[in-house]
């Protein structure tokens, strides 16, 4: 049970609040992790009147992924040193679409991520990938309520 657990991070400290649970689990079920950030970044959408450097984006989207897969490698490093499979994917695109369709393609048998206890207007307005997924995934969701300031 449990066997390949996936964890959406976003570089946020309210999203690392799931890594000590999912360490624990890790370690005593033997399972391994899967880290996966989503690159949301859309394509260029420019305006009627905009006018954009391409390299210039193209050069800050590699930068961007490559501090991304620094930091994920270290959180790998770190559980590979205490006999804990992980690895790293980077996706792109919609969140919850990108979490959804890894765990498939993955074969996760968890997801494991944090709530970021947004309500009201606040979730209204810019809604809850946490909620987006509990309602669209077909497997097992772990949901830590982060209390982390933003």
């Amino acid at each position: 049970m449990y066997q390949k657990i996936l964890v959406p991070l976003d570089g946020s400290l309210r999203a690392e609040a799931i890594l000590p649970h999912v360490e624990s689990l890790a370690r005593r079920l033997g399972s391994s992790v899967i880290l996966l950030y989503v690159d949301e970044t859309s394509d260029l959408m420019l305006g009627r009147d905009e006018v954009v450097d391409v390299n210039k984006y193209l050069e800050k989207r590699r930068k961007r992924i490559k501090t991304t897969q620094a930091y994920l490698q270290a959180i790998v490093d770190k559980w590979r040193s205490i006999d804990i499979a992980a690895q790293i994917r980077i996706g792109r695109g919609a969140v919850v679409a990108c979490i959804v369709d890894t765990a498939k393609q993955e074969s996760a048998d968890l997801v494991a991520m944090t709530s970021h206890g947004q309500g009201g207007v606040e979730r209204a307005f810019y809604g809850s990938v946490a909620v987006g997924v509990l309602n669209r995934i077909d497997r097992p969701l772990l949901l830590i309520r982060s209390r982390f300031e933003k």
